[in-house]
């Protein structure tokens, strides 16, 4: 099973990354997917979800700037990241689940500062 984040780097205030995940070796269409974030001396946190049927949630510190997509057939995910501000600057993980069985990736940076 691999999940590879791509998409991650150095950004200004105000500005918008794309990150992607691509996954192999697992069904993709039966798992919930998400974006987990960490930043340093802090607990890792939920950023975004959607579950297998498409239906999403979103933490409330990137309610409304953000938008998480699947694709099944290209079994890839999605988080589109707008108006960045610099406590968003975290290293940015991804998580497939189903059930009692989670995957992760080994995570891709994001930094935001002038």
């Amino acid at each position: 099973v691999q999940l590879v984040e791509s998409g991650g780097g150095l950004v200004q205030p105000d500005e918008s990354l794309r990150l992607s995940c691509a996954t192999s070796g697992i069904t993709f269409r039966f798992y919930a997917m998400a974006w987990y974030r960490q930043a340093p001396g802090k607990q890792r946190e939920l950023v975004a979800k959607i579950t297998a049927d498409g239906r999403r949630t979103y933490a409330h510190s990137v309610q409304g700037r953000t938008t998480i997509s699947r694709d099944n057939d290209k079994k890839t995910m999605v988080l589109q990241l707008n108006s960045l501000k610099p406590e968003d600057t975290a290293k940015y993980y991804c998580n497939a689940r189903l059930e009692s069985t989670e995957y992760w990736g080994q995570g891709t940076q994001v930094t935001v500062s002038l």
